[in-house]
């Protein structure tokens, strides 16, 4: 079993920058990496980054690369460092545990989900 819980969630101006936490636990998360996701409103869920957690690979949907960053620390925090934040950014950020990620970035699909936090940017 895992569980992700985030930290970091809030209320900005665009143009500044956020930096959401993911901790995990459980023993088996040594099997998975670590994505990060985003709803907005009356939308679906939509992919935002990823994280090879043994490799420190980054991949990055096309509407938040060169802002948004990946990493982690030496135990069991992942981050999604957000910069440039803009309105449509806004959304409730989920992290996750993936299965199957590639090195590409493609083939992964999604095994445990943290509980969500909300970033709202304002204009």
């Amino acid at each position: 079993q895992v569980q992700l819980v985030e930290f970091g969630g809030g209320l900005v101006q665009a143009g500044n920058s956020l930096r959401l936490s993911c901790t995990v636990s459980g023993r088996a998360f040594k099997n998975f990496d670590m994505g990060w996701f985003r709803q907005a409103l009356r939308k679906e869920r939509e992919f935002v980054a990823a994280l090879n957690w043994n490799k420190g690979l980054g991949h990055y949907s096309d509407s938040v690369m060169g802002r948004f960053t990946v990493s982690r620390d030496a135990k069991n925090t992942g981050y999604l460092q957000m910069n440039s934040l803009r309105p449509e950014d806004t959304a409730i950020y989920y992290c996750a545990a993936l299965r199957d990620l590639r090195d590409d970035g493609t083939g992964w699909s999604v095994s445990y989900w943290g509980q969500g936090t909300q970033v709202t940017v304002s204009s």
